[in-house]
């Protein structure tokens, strides 16, 4: 179970995962890739969600789960609406697959893209990942009440990097964090990047003053040195690593939220060609690579099939809508 909470307010974003091992017909269906297949980034290189595109490509390739070369295809830019826009261009065609953060569902909502989920052909939800905000190891900010204190005299004195749009996963992070800080999130000096090499450059160069991360992406880096993570906005404190990493909750902050990585086809896929990679993806995720990576990222594994993700990016979708008016992002 994934939840968003702050205050009185719940987001309970639930699914019920069931087993997905190849079924016969996937096994005898007549369709399979006659030529390269390309999964497209809707971001530029370096960033993790152009890193669950390369651990698809490499388990992919690494195991032979495909007999044809598998690429990566970088398409960043308009807050991953060129990247849907290229995978617009190849309707019906099963050798395309776009990975996704939530930011599929918040466009769309916000008003930034004419299609959403349901305008494609839901294949995967991968995994979550609890998010942080992060500064740099010497910044004076120690705590959530540090940043409470800054940002209510003047929510101008704090810049934040939000991630690769307005209204995106780390954008809705900070929305949320603020909100229940009892800040006006629409008066804040946010900072626009593409990639997770942009944010620390900027993190570690003091050109921001907090960013929003990926647990990951920033226990990685924390680990190195390069940040230091404020908190972590998951229900308890993690193991490993993150077990020294506080809670919102803990620091009086009452958030907890994670963002769901999905695998989705063009519109018009065939029956056969989703069985095809239903078969491929419940081969992925039970491959060793597959589950050392998420553990690595700190990530949640609950990977679920085509038809149930269909129906959770349902759910995932009007939730998320509550969310994003509940922050004060848009309108009913």
């Amino acid at each position: 179970m994934f939840l968003y909470r702050y205050g009185t307010a719940t987001l309970a974003i639930m699914a019920t995962l069931a087993a997905t091992a190849p079924s016969s017909h996937a096994q005898q269906s007549a369709w399979r890739p006659e030529r390269t297949v390309e999964i497209v980034v809707p971001a530029a290189t370096g960033g993790s969600i152009d890193g669950t595109a390369r651990l698809i490509q490499r388990v992919l390739q690494v195991n032979r789960i495909v007999d044809v070369p598998v690429v990566a295809v970088n398409k960043a830019g308009g807050g991953g609406n060129i990247a849907t826009h290229y995978l617009d261009q190849h309707a019906g065609d099963g050798h395309f697959l776009l990975t996704s953060t939530m930011s599929l569902m918040t466009n769309h909502i916000l008003g930034r893209s004419a299609t959403t989920y349901n305008d494609y052909t839901p294949l995967a939800t991968l995994f979550s990942e609890h998010m942080t905000l992060v500064v740099k190891p010497d910044s004076p900010l120690k705590t959530a009440r540090d940043i409470q204190d800054r940002l209510k005299k003047d929510p101008q004195s704090l810049s934040i990097a939000i991630g690769v749009a307005v209204g995106a996963t780390n954008h809705l992070t900070v929305a949320l964090l603020m909100k229940a800080m009892g800040i006006d999130v629409r008066k804040l000096k946010t900072v626009v990047l593409q990639t997770n090499a942009q944010t620390l450059t900027s993190i570690m160069g003091g050109h921001v003053d907090i960013a929003s991360l990926s647990a990951g992406a920033a226990i990685t880096n924390a680990q190195q040195g390069r940040l230091r993570i404020i908190a972590v906005t998951s229900e308890k404190r993690g193991e490993g690593a993150m077990a020294a990493i506080p809670t919102w909750k803990e620091q009086g902050v009452d958030v907890v939220f994670a963002n769901v990585r999905l695998l989705v086809g063009p519109k018009g896929m065939t029956p056969a060609q989703i069985a095809y990679w239903d078969a491929a993806m419940s081969k992925v995720v039970a491959t060793e690579d597959w589950k050392k990576e998420v553990e690595r990222n700190e990530a949640t594994p609950d990977y679920t099939g085509s038809r149930d993700s269909a129906q959770r990016m349902a759910r995932l979708y009007g939730q998320l809508k509550s969310a994003l008016v509940d922050a004060g992002l848009t309108k009913e």
